[in-house]
């Protein structure tokens, strides 16, 4: 990829959640500055209302990203569809939208879950997005194709096999080099089976589910592990052997939001990617990114509000996740940055992150 467009696709992914509104928040309580006295969770009712005005809400993220031959690709949501468009000059113009959902639909379209393109081999396009259903925090994931460049996509389809109105969401698209595609995404199912039974269990599951035929299919759904926080994106990136590997947010111990990172070969185990001590009894809608360059090195951004430590960091294995470097610092503490996003080019490691001086967000690079 030339490094220019990278750095346009990275800085869109960047502005894309600047102008996005605060999600709803409610049932999985959302991290939010210190205050002197900690309000009052809101009742069922509230929590309903507080769903449904979200849903009203005009999305405003969207999620751009190249085909392999230098195409800039737009997803973005309009009027309950799904629209994508493309880009053969840089941004400078765009052709007409075209909708990926014949039927309208409720999509969650935010800075941490927004619908998600990706490319095949053959110059298939995919997208996925959340599909928001009435119950609060409840949602499907949707899959969709085009194999004609962009004119016309597939029936929608729902990859979780799981249908309870319940959280099926924060989806996540992959493509390896062998066009296998994955799909991941974040699961009620085992906590809402364990409070059925009277039992506790702390945030959700990351599920995840693969189709080696283009997308004509996907096979079972299967879990990758236990106890991810709620509502924050998973970085997903394929390694040099095209082993897909994922980064999320993960409850370690009683309510320590840090991150795991797993290597999907059916032998590796999770580990701690980041050591920051966040205790925290919310989601803090702030997800990790993560990227591998051709060189094997895993690279790692994120966000934590850890006391005396918040803010974004970076850092690096050269193991395959077995160690990483020590965490380095970057952004203005001082400006609340925040959406980190990390790119591996050859030598170069670029990084691009939000912040906000008060008055107006901006990009940084």
């Amino acid at each position: 990829m030339n490094p220019v467009k990278a750095l346009v696709a990275i800085g869109l992914l960047g502005l894309a959640g600047c102008a996005t509104p605060p999600p709803a928040g409610g049932g999985h309580g959302h991290a939010k500055p210190a205050a002197a006295a900690k309000p009052a969770a809101p009742t069922p009712e509230e929590r309903a209302q507080m769903w449904k005005k979200s849903l009203a809400r005009d999305p405003l993220s969207m999620t751009s990203a190249f085909d392999a031959t230098g195409r800039l690709w737009l997803a973005a949501v309009k009027s309950g569809h799904v629209a994508v468009s493309h880009s053969s000059d840089q941004g400078r113009s765009f052709s007409a939208p075209v909708q990926v959902n014949a039927e309208p639909e409720n999509i969650a379209a935010d800075g941490e879950n927004r619908p998600k393109l990706a490319f095949g081999p053959k110059g298939e396009i995919y997208v996925s997005w959340t599909q928001s259903l009435d119950t609060p925090f409840s949602g499907h994931v949707r899959f969709a194709r085009s194999l004609d460049g962009g004119k016309s996509f597939s029936a929608p389809i729902v990859v979780n096999t799981d249908r309870q109105a319940i959280s099926h969401r924060f989806d996540s698209l992959l493509v390896n080099g062998r066009g296998d595609i994955y799909l991941f995404w974040l699961d009620k199912r085992d906590a809402a089976a364990s409070e059925g039974k009277g039992g506790k269990y702390s945030g959700l599951a990351v599920y995840y589910a693969v189709s080696t035929d283009g997308g004509a299919s996907f096979g079972a759904n299967r879990k990758a592990a236990d106890h991810s926080c709620e509502c924050c994106r998973i970085a997903a990136a394929a390694d040099t052997d095209d082993v897909p590997v994922i980064l999320w947010r993960q409850i370690f111990g009683k309510n320590t939001r840090d991150h795991a990172l797993l290597r999907l070969d059916g032998k590796s185990t999770l580990v701690r990617a980041s050591e920051d001590g966040w205790e925290l009894d919310a989601c803090p809608h702030h997800g990790p990114s993560l990227s591998i360059g051709a060189d094997g090195v895993y690279h790692l951004a994120w966000y934590t509000g850890a006391e005396g430590r918040a803010g974004l960091y970076y850092r690096r294995s050269l193991d395959r996740g077995k160690t990483f470097t020590a965490p380095l610092a970057f952004g203005d503490p001082g400006a609340q940055p925040a959406r980190p996003q990390v790119l591996s080019l050859g030598p170069r490691v670029f990084l691009t992150w939000k912040e906000f001086d008060g008055a107006s967000s901006a990009v940084r690079l």
